[in-house]
């Protein structure tokens, strides 16, 4: 539980803009994750595992716009992430797209945000949609790059 609540802790400040303050909570979180054995635990935090705390981490890096941080962390997790939680892992896509933005990789926030579009299509949720507008805009001043020309295309699909 405590682990939850300091990752929580790590996204406000993330949202506010304390780089330092996120990376403190994101390490107590970490510390209270490797406690976890010690005391039983509510089952409503059951989902809060090391890759959780890995994307959490990666989502602050990229609300704080450091890319070299969150792009490797955040591949690393969704690596492992399963297509089932569709729903899910286009949310988790988004930041990693919004990363690729930021260091000016457009190609590659293309292949994200197209993957994130098609792993959207058919869930019962309008978030990841909703949050994966805003990058096809951004991405669509490059519509002369052929992978921003497919996401475009499956975008007003």
């Amino acid at each position: 539980m405590r682990a939850l609540l300091h990752e929580r802790l790590a996204w406000a400040c993330a949202v506010a803009g304390l780089a330092t303050e996120a990376e403190k909570a994101l390490s107590h979180a970490e510390e209270a994750l490797a406690d976890v054995g010690a005391a039983p635990q509510p089952d409503w935090v059951a989902w809060v595992d090391s890759n959780e705390l890995q994307i959490m981490s990666g989502r602050c890096w990229s609300e704080l716009r450091r890319p070299l941080r969150a792009v490797p962390v955040l591949e690393a997790a969704l690596a492992g992430y399963d297509d089932s939680h569709a729903r899910d892992k286009a949310l988790y896509l988004s930041w990693l797209a919004a990363s690729y933005l930021t260091a000016g990789e457009i190609e590659q926030a293309a292949k994200v945000t197209g993957r994130a579009l098609d792993l959207a299509n058919g869930v019962a949720s309008v978030r990841p949609k909703q949050r994966l507008a805003p990058f096809v805009e951004r991405l669509a001043r490059h519509r002369d790059v052929a992978a921003v020309a497919d996401v475009l295309e499956k975008a007003a699909v």
